[in-house]
């Protein structure tokens, strides 16, 4: 899976690429730009699929390279792209056979065969980046090209979520007489037979224009893109759209900063976009911890936690209480953690659930945070989480904030009892939101392992190509989960972008599949 959750270093050769690359001067207005241009507070942190695994290099792949299938906007299932059609070719889901269109090329004029998707797919796993997307695909055994429009992935075992993998980034395709078949590109140089291509890339801004030679489902809007890097400066990105040297804000402004725009929109002749997001942040328990080892303990916060009052206290309403492990928007979505605990603040549950506990006094919790990856509400939320804690007169909570490297190792060493953590899924698909958490050898490095989810329910579902059929489980799993309570879903984002008025296509670029569409972009 995409784990947002890790902070990926640059390759030495990508930094040196970035450093000295040939963007363009980025200090011109917006409006002298036949260009749409964007500004982010995210990094590009890849521009070679085998090791890029974040949102600001996703954002460039799905733009640049083509995938086998994609997500329609709004969609959340995947529909043919590079491929004329897809498909399950045997009734175990363990054989899946794509044809290819005709007339692909890529941007440099090479055709694309099979040949280049097997290879895209056995490269990436023969590399086996620690910062790419190889881990999304252990079920892969083999691709098999039986000539050069046909590609057959073998798995070695069922997985009715292939489809939504290969749509995604890590599905993307490379020309195999550009790219080293061991090793990682780090010239910051991109060729695919996406709808853009990446013109020049720089420590700035990256410069996309139209691909002539793309067949496939998009159809272009504007005549170019310009992406411009903020670096989580977010006062600067702010400012940069108020100025007109960017014609959209997207990722990155804060909930003030979002709120104040709206506010005073007509002033600056800018709108705020609102979509749906499956970005989703967890309260996440060490089950071997001596106090939240305890199921009353954990009880108890859940008891106490007011979500309502979170989002509009620091989110200032940018995100939504979040009741479930999969969320809203996803299928499979169930309010188990409502249901269960409530909305609202139950001290005479949490007391009780602290008594059963053997809790004598006040419980003493430290929550643990990470702004360097989460952005700097993160330790304003957990401290509001602490303050209802405490307000509660059951807890004594406080709240240590520390570097993302560190953060990590601590969890793996089991040096923290509650801390947080977010997910930012790969595929709108709620295998996504829960293989990952509680399936064998799960990320959270919570010591958490419930036979029946890791044994039954997960590669039950797994073999389920119809996905709306997979409902009923994945409400007994979240079931499961309120009730032993290894983690505490806290707030679902609402995703948000500012624009300015002359710009168009943005509300298609905001939806649950995370694909940020430069094609739908336009200005006048």
């Amino acid at each position: 899976m995409r784990n947002p959750w890790l902070a990926l270093p640059l390759s030495s050769g990508l930094a040196a690429a970035l450093l000295t690359g040939c963007g363009s001067e980025s200090s011109g207005s917006a409006e002298d730009s036949d260009s749409v241009v964007v500004g982010m507070s995210d990094d590009v942190l890849a521009t070679d699929p085998a090791s890029g695994y974040d949102p600001g290099s996703w954002l460039l792949f799905n733009n640049v390279f083509q995938s086998l299938l994609s997500f329609p906007k709004g969609a959340t299932e995947p529909e043919p792209e590079a491929a004329r059609k897809c498909g399950f070719t045997d009734q175990r889901a363990q054989v899946y056979t794509c044809t290819l269109r005709e007339g692909l090329k890529f941007s440099n004029g090479n055709a694309l065969t099979s040949k280049d998707v097997k290879f895209s797919f056995d490269r990436m796993l023969k590399i086996n980046d620690d910062k790419g997307p190889a881990p999304m695909f252990p079920m892969l055994d083999r691709v098999q090209t039986p000539d050069d429009k046909t590609v057959v992935f073998k798995l070695k075992g069922p997985d009715a979520t292939f489809p939504s993998k290969i749509a995604s980034g890590a599905g993307s395709i490379v020309d195999h007489r550009e790219y080293p078949a061991d090793k990682l590109r780090t010239d910051g140089e991109a060729v695919g037979s996406g709808p853009y291509t990446l013109d020049s890339f720089s420590r700035d801004e990256a410069v996309f224009s139209v691909n002539d030679d793309y067949r496939g489902t998009a159809k272009p809007k504007n005549e170019g893109v310009t992406l411009r890097f903020f670096r989580d400066d977010r006062k600067a990105l702010k400012q940069a759209v108020i100025d007109e040297k960017i014609d959209i804000a997207y990722r990155g402004l804060a909930a003030a900063d979002i709120a104040d725009i709206e506010k005073n929109s007509a002033d600056h002749d800018l709108e705020v976009v609102e979509g749906t997001s499956a970005e989703v942040q967890h309260l996440v328990f060490n089950m071997k911890d001596p106090v939240v080892g305890k199921l009353g303990v954990r009880k108890a916060v859940a008891y106490l936690l007011d979500r309502e009052a979170l989002v509009d206290e620091v989110y200032q309403n940018t995100a939504t209480p979040l009741y479930s492990i999969v969320p809203a928007g996803i299928g499979g979505h169930n309010t188990a953690f409502f249901d269960t605990y409530g909305a609202r603040p139950q001290r005479d549950k949490a007391a009780a659930a602290l008594r059963q506990a053997g809790v004598e006094g006040k419980a003493r919790l430290t929550l643990w945070s990470t702004p360097s990856r989460y952005g700097p509400a993160t330790d304003e939320a957990l401290r509001a989480v602490a303050k209802q804690l405490n307000a509660s007169g059951l807890f004594e909570a406080d709240v240590k904030s520390v570097p993302f490297e560190q953060y990590e190792k601590d969890i793996k060493a089991g040096k923290y009892g509650v801390y947080v953590k977010g997910w930012v899924p790969d595929y709108p698909d709620p295998d996504n939101f829960t293989q990952p958490f509680f399936g064998k050898g799960n990320v959270l490095s919570n010591h958490y392992e419930n036979s029946t989810i890791t044994g039954k329910i997960i590669p039950g579902m797994a073999a389920q190509s119809d996905r709306t059929s997979t409902d009923k489980d994945y409400g007994r799993l979240q079931d499961i989960v309120a009730e032993e309570l290894p983690i505490l879903p806290v707030w679902q984002a609402k995703q948000y972008a500012v624009v300015r008025q002359n710009v168009y296509g943005v509300e298609s670029c905001l939806d649950p599949s995370t694909v940020f569409r430069f094609w739908e972009l336009s200005k006048d």
